[in-house]
């Protein structure tokens, strides 16, 4: 339980310095935030209930307001009950409680959000292990843990969750393709770890990915075309088989969330999109982007699977921040092409920090309190 207490505090302190949404609460882009894909359970009542009991002058979305549902305000003091003393022996243990995330470079932004909270939680920092920076070459993957609170949250680099590959070919070169029928290689390191938060999308956009020429594969077929949308459809799918058959509900939490939106203007990433000049964010929902049918395709895969997975719906929500991307500031040192025409190279994709990451570890926390307020009911009804 400390380990929770420890979890629980870190992805709390991400609320005060979390953007502030629309101070309407029937704002669209509170409906359907936050969902499960195999449960009968109102979790919108209990989120809205969860939000209302620990935040309650935040502007947090509310999804019900539902006065039926019991607020419990005992979890806050029982995780601070929990918090070991600062001048306790040092005890260095195995980390038992694991928070494994996997996506793209998107996804990473959640995490280095909430490993900076990390640090600022635990008072003496030589208790935190130290994060890494770059991705380990043998693992594609960085983690940061603390001993006294047996946690560890590791992010595993996988943009597609499913292999990128190199077919050979008869000349001798390599031929990269994406194996639609292999997930992705590391999925062995992380299938016990309590929470586990899937996320892709963002690379499906691209260029290579989005033609579907020549790329896709499938045993030993390379389709000569195949459509994005329906070489999503396959790729989710075998992910969703890999977690049916490896993932013990009972044990760990799978987390599902969707792939945030981008906003280059007058291009893309690699062809002069720009984004510099926007200030605020979209306040009419005319000017926002027609919902993904990749999310719908998400969607369906989600309910078609047998083990739970609470979807995080961030889609809509962050079409509403065009204002909070780096755009021209994306990186420090500029090559020489770069310096010449600074703002052919801007990134409209990833997000400043702090900024709209933050609500992300905002809806994993309100997660994590459900669970929680779940196993506490199930241990009563075992007394």
């Amino acid at each position: 339980m400390v380990a929770y207490g420890f979890l629980f505090t870190v992805i709390a302190c991400t609320v005060f310095i979390a953007f502030s949404p629309s101070s309407n609460s029937s704002a669209p882009w509170f409906n359907n935030i936050f969902s499960s894909s195999s449960t009968s359970t109102s979790y919108g009542s209990q989120l809205s209930s969860f939000f209302s009991s620990f935040f309650p002058n935040s502007s947090v979305p509310m999804l019900d307001n539902n006065p039926n549902i019991t607020r419990s305000l005992n979890t806050t003091s029982e995780l601070q009950k929990q918090a070991p003393p600062s001048n306790h022996t040092d005890v260095k243990q195995q980390p038992v409680l694991n928070q494994t995330v996997n996506g793209s470079s998107t996804s990473s932004s959640g995490v280095k959000n909430e490993t900076s909270s990390m640090n600022k939680t635990v008072t003496e920092q030589s208790r935190v292990d130290n994060y890494t920076s770059s991705l380990s070459k043998q693992t594609n993957s960085n983690s940061s843990s603390s001993s006294d609170y047996n946690c560890t949250v590791e992010f595993f680099r996988s943009p597609f969750l499913v292999q990128e590959w190199e077919l050979p070919e008869t000349d001798g070169s390599k031929k990269e393709t994406l194996r639609l029928d292999l997930v992705e290689s590391s999925s062995s390191k992380y299938k016990d770890a309590d929470y586990i938060v899937f996320n892709t999308g963002h690379w499906w956009t691209h260029e290579k990915t989005s033609k579907g020429k020549d790329y896709y594969q499938e045993g030993s077929h390379v389709y000569e075309d195949l459509n994005v949308v329906e070489a999503f459809r396959k790729a989710l799918t075998t992910w969703a088989r890999w977690v049916d058959a490896n993932i013990n509900p009972t044990k760990s939490l799978v987390l599902f969330r969707g792939y945030s939106a981008s906003h280059f203007r007058g291009g893309q990433w690699n062809s002069g999109g720009q984004c510099n000049d926007e200030t605020e964010p979209i306040k009419n929902n005319t000017y926002l982007s027609k919902y993904p049918p990749k999310m719908r395709v998400l969607e369906k895969v989600l309910k078609n699977m047998k083990t739970p997975v609470a979807y995080l719906n961030i889609t809509r929500m962050t079409d509403f921040r065009k204002d909070a991307h780096p755009s021209v500031y994306r990186k420090q040192n500029l090559s020489a092409e770069e310096r010449k025409s600074p703002l052919r190279f801007q990134d409209c994709s990833h997000w400043c920090l702090p900024g709209v990451p933050d609500s992300w570890n905002e809806l994993l926390y309100a997660r994590l309190l459900i669970k929680q307020q779940e196993q506490q009911q199930k241990q009563k009804q075992h007394r």
